[in-house]
């Protein structure tokens, strides 16, 4: 791979992982917030009805999963621009081989190529 190629992944890495930290503190917020009366004028905090206390549980176990998932994708963004710094970029952790380059344009932080990937997947499931 060429200096310039892993300059281009470096970027696109480095704009992806901004975008999702500005996405994890959107998500951090709403699934922290406080749910019922404060902006109603209630002295409660609870909601008044069981549906809207489903609702927003739910809501609130929907954000905690997506921040899970996001948190995740910015270590792997790190984990990928860790290996542009040490040369093994573009390189499966697994079996050595090339990455592909249409897999990596797709997930440039994936560690793995097509067939490590489906192994690993296959034995994670």
């Amino acid at each position: 791979m060429t200096k310039e190629q892993l300059e281009a992944y470096r970027q696109k890495l480095f704009t992806l992982g901004k975008r999702l930290q500005g996405d994890v503190a959107a998500v951090q917020n709403e699934a922290f917030r406080h749910t019922g009366g404060g902006a109603s004028g209630n002295l409660s905090n609870a909601p008044l009805h069981l549906a809207d206390l489903g609702s927003d549980s739910f809501e609130q176990e929907l954000s905690l999963g997506l921040l899970e998932n996001e948190e995740q994708m910015l270590e792997q963004i790190a984990a990928a621009l860790t290996r542009i710094e040490q040369g093994n970029f573009g390189h499966c952790q697994e079996c050595g081989q090339e990455i592909g380059a249409e897999r990596l344009k797709a997930l440039p932080y994936t560690p793995h190529c097509i067939d490590c990937a489906r192994k690993v997947q296959a034995g994670a499931g």
